[in-house]
């Protein structure tokens, strides 16, 4: 069926750009929401990507895996809701605009009208924040709208590019008006039920930010450090020895604990001793989770050294004698324990110095004292750091606003858990990365973030007679005036000229963590209270596609919302990519500086190849890649190539698809074909896109290689029924290859498809097993061994070093009796392909060409 369609030579260069065009302008991939039903429907909700910077491979190797769902289940009649959302606000755009601009905010300074920013891109560059211009809250937030617009249309392009068949009419923004008023709706039905609380408490704080650290965003990094051993004071006279990584926290110091088996300490249990150098004294206390064998056996308790300080502080009803400040330094004035005046000339030796110079100069008072035994020993020791922070964290104690978890609630920490179970998992064993992390929470979501880009906290607080705000009397805003940013709109009741006057009232200035916003994201895209029939027909998705680094953050906080507001799991699947890993096995990332961008990996080698490579591996396992030698990736590109001539190639042939099939060898093609079709479908049922690629590739090479080699000679032939078997049987295998493989490799089988029919391969029919069904099955095994057969008369001239067009005079196959049998019904294509005049079959032991004698005039 010769095709004026067809082009004189196929090419994968600018088929991105044209069909890109064309799936746009046709609405190939538009959400018809009149069609949509909810039992029609498939619902995915798409990762928002963080709108800061540029993407990088991982982005492209985990969007793939989600797309190859989506144009899978629209190809099965599903109607798709693949929306796209961007991750505006957070502290990742707040650094990328300091840097971006020269500039940094300081929500002391008025607004400036026309505001020109002292650089406009640094190239990678950081600029020092001495350097930085200050700037208005309003004016800095105007420069993170500006660049994450930018950055925002880069992004889809790439995307656009990639092929991702995103309905690019529903995206929606972290930032926008309708995002802020949904993830302020649920804060204040969160606080109206009890859930959201406000409270004084230790805080994981990043000095450098100067912002709060949720549980989430810790990592432990290995730092070098030393013990010091130090001497306490005994009422006796004698004293107690204790080790330290910490020892500028002695003036914080609070009690000495040991674990309350431990002989060595028994007797002190309820007694006092006195701090070095300071002379305070502190009581000795028992706690289980103090280590007998770690240093002496015996720590000291200070407000606040780690995270095991803040549990023994709370359960054992200790002071607060912090010393530490928000910008990490030690605060200017002593704690009210420290009376005595060398104590406090002590502790004027360390006040406004850095945690750092703070060390150094206890160090040379508890030397000077003679508290000090040895010389410090040095260690590695693992320390809590902010994610994308590079200084230690401090536990300060602030006041912040937090949503109940699960961690100090067993009951819903049990649901959290059946929620989780209520999920099929993709591959299941990520399942336990999330229990464990439910199992493991030590406190409640802190939400609030000392920052300026983002959701603003919806509270007002009154100010008292005296001026001082009464932070126990919140103000929460109702639902009707959201959206609403407390810092710039009066509170109810409050005109604005009361805003900081005794008696009137002042706003919350923090805002929300990211991921208090992320979190909302299948009620951001579905149109939580916005369009009740959409939600309603979108919630609960079918799919949270996400990366498995995330299932602390964003799917654990995602499920906690949803069981909050919803009292379900808010999808039914969640699909978890592995990650991408260099050369040398180590996970890309920015702050490693092995991150490799896509932009030139897609013009370099086309969207089909780079997506063959992300669709080869399995969800849940890491893909080492290599920009040096991208091998799946030019095996991909290969196999596009080749998708392209072998269609040009069938096309070519006299006949139609409707032809019968009557030839045993075209049977058994297709026949193997049913079998692939229906593993395949199962495997994608099962989400395992990678098996689906793999059985349809190895077919599609078999049916290249081998099939369409014996039996080409056959449709070459005059026209007749043996003539129309193997057009109609090559037809409607290409039919089937071209949509099996279209999910992976949408632009070159789009373009082969658009030769030979009407309509898009992306929104025809799944190829089923009943479409390849004949009235005659054939036998799957007889393109085996014509394959194999066809393999050894190749090998066999090959061997004589004659070319594959040599004619043959005699051929002998031999083999077991039923395969010879079998194979017999392809003698015909096999003489054709092989130049053979005479071929002849003898049993033997093993399949194989046991003689193959060249024509007399070619030897």
């Amino acid at each position: 069926m010769t095709s004026s369609r067809i082009p004189d030579k196929p090419a994968l260069e600018g088929l991105e750009q044209n069909w890109g065009t064309v799936w746009e302008d046709q609405g190939t991939y538009r959400f018809d929401r009149d069609q949509a039903t909810k039992e029609n429907i498939y619902s995915i909700d798409t990762p928002p990507p963080t709108a800061s910077g540029s993407l990088h491979i991982g982005h492209v190797f985990s969007y793939t895996h989600t797309d190859v769902v989506a144009r899978f289940q629209r190809m099965r009649g599903r109607s798709v809701f693949y929306p796209m959302g961007w991750d505006d606000n957070g502290l990742p755009t707040e650094r990328r605009v300091q840097n971006y601009y020269g500039v940094r905010c300081d929500p002391s300074l008025p607004y400036e009208a026309g505001f020109t920013p002292p650089h406009e891109g640094t190239e990678g560059k950081t600029i020092k924040p001495a350097d930085q211009v200050p700037i208005s809250r309003r004016n800095f937030i105007e420069l993170c709208e500006r660049l994450t617009a930018e950055d925002e249309l880069q992004f889809e392009a790439l995307w656009r590019t990639l092929g991702l068949s995103v309905d690019w009419t529903q995206t929606y923004r972290t930032i926008a008006d309708e995002a802020i008023t949904t993830s302020q709706r649920a804060f204040v039905r969160n606080v109206a039920r009890g859930e959201a609380y406000q409270a004084l408490a230790p805080t994981m704080w990043d000095v450098t930010f100067r912002s709060a650290v949720a549980q989430a965003e810790l990592e432990d990094r290995e730092q070098p450090g030393h013990y010091h051993r130090v001497t306490f004071h005994r009422p006796d006279g004698g004293t107690i020895e204790i080790e330290t990584s910490r020892p500028e926290l002695i003036p914080a110091c609070v009690a000495l604990v040991a674990h309350p088996d431990d002989e060595r300490y028994q007797p002190l249990f309820g007694q006092t001793v006195t701090t070095p150098v300071f002379g305070v004294e502190v009581p000795v206390v028992a706690h289980h989770l103090a280590q007998k064998d770690k240093g002496t056996g015996i720590a000291m308790i200070c407000t606040f050294g780690d995270v095991t300080d803040v549990t023994w502080w709370r359960e054992l009803n200790l002071p607060n004698r912090a010393i530490i400040g928000f910008d990490g330094r030690i605060v200017a004035d002593a704690p009210e324990a420290i009376d005595s005046e060398a104590g406090l000339a002590a502790f004027g030796e360390l006040a406004g110095k850095t945690v750092f110079s703070a060390k150094k100069a206890m160090v040379d008072l508890l030397r000077e004292s003679g508290d000090l035994l040895g010389e410090p020993k040095a260690i590695t020791h693992p320390v809590k750091f902010y994610e994308k922070g590079d200084r230690p964290l401090e536990i300060v104690s602030t006041r912040q606003w937090y949503i109940a978890n699960g961690a100090r609630d067993e009951a819903l920490r049990d649901r959290l858990v059946e929620r989780g179970r209520d999920i099929d998992w993709h591959p299941d064993f990520m399942r336990v990365r999330y229990e464990n992390w439910v199992g493991g929470l030590s406190g409640d979501w802190l939400i609030s973030r000392q920052r300026f880009f983002g959701v603003p906290i919806p509270v007002w607080y009154p100010l008292g007679a005296d001026g001082e705000p009464r932070f126990d009397e919140p103000i929460v805003a109702t639902e009707d005036m959201l959206p609403v940013d407390p810092s710039s709109q009066p509170a109810p009741g409050f005109e604005e000229s009361q805003r900081g006057e005794a008696g009137g009232f002042v706003g919350e200035h923090d805002i929300m963590d990211t991921w208090a916003t992320s979190s909302l994201t299948p009620q951001l895209a579905g149109g939580w209270e916005r369009d009740p029939d959409l939600f309603d027909l979108v919630f609960p998705y079918d799919l949270r596609p996400q990366g498995q680094d995330i299932i602390r953050t964003w799917l654990f906080s995602s499920t906690l919302r949803a069981e909050l507001e919803h009292g379900v799991a808010p999808w039914g699947n969640a699909a978890i990519s592995g990650f991408i890993v260099d050369p040398d096995r180590k996970k890309m990332s920015k702050s490693k500086g092995n991150v490799v961008t896509p932009a030139g990996l897609l013009e370099q080698h086309g969207s089909d190849a780079v997506r063959y490579w992300a669709s080869s591996s399995r969800l849940g396992t890491d893909a080492a890649f290599d920009p040096q030698n991208p091998t799946q990736v030019k095996i991909g590109r290969r196999l596009a190539i080749k998708v392209l001539n072998a269609s040009k190639f069938i096309l070519g042939f006299e006949g139609t698809a409707d032809a019968p099939v009557t030839e045993p060898l075209d049977r058994s093609m297709l026949a193997t074909l049913r079998a692939v079709v229906e593993q395949a479908t199962a495997a994608l049922d099962a989400y395992d896109h990678a098996r689906a690629l793999e059985l349809t590739e190895t077919f599609f090479w078999t049916f290249c290689d081998d099939y369409l080699e014996l039996v080409k000679e056959r449709a070459y032939g005059e026209a007749g029924p043996e003539q129309a078997s193997a057009v109609a049987a090559l037809n409607r295998a290409l039919s089937t290859l071209l949509r099996l493989f279209a999910p992976v490799i949408p632009f070159a089988t789009e373009e082969a498809w658009s030769w030979s029919h009407e309509g898009s391969v992306h929104r025809a029919a799944w190829p089923t097993t009943d479409e390849l069904a004949l009235d005659e099955a054939g036998d799957p095994e007889l393109l085996r061994l014509a394959s194999a057969a066809l393999t050894g008369i190749r090998r066999a001239k090959t061997d004589a070093k004659a070319s594959q067009r040599t004619p043959v005079s005699q051929a002998r196959i031999g083999g077991p009796a039923a395969d010879i049998a079998l194979l017999a019904q392809a003698a015909g294509d096999l003489r054709a392909v092989g130049r053979i005049e005479a071929l002849d079959f003898d049993e033997a032991d093993e399949l194989g060409v046991s003689e193959v004698v060249l024509a007399p005039a070619e030897v």
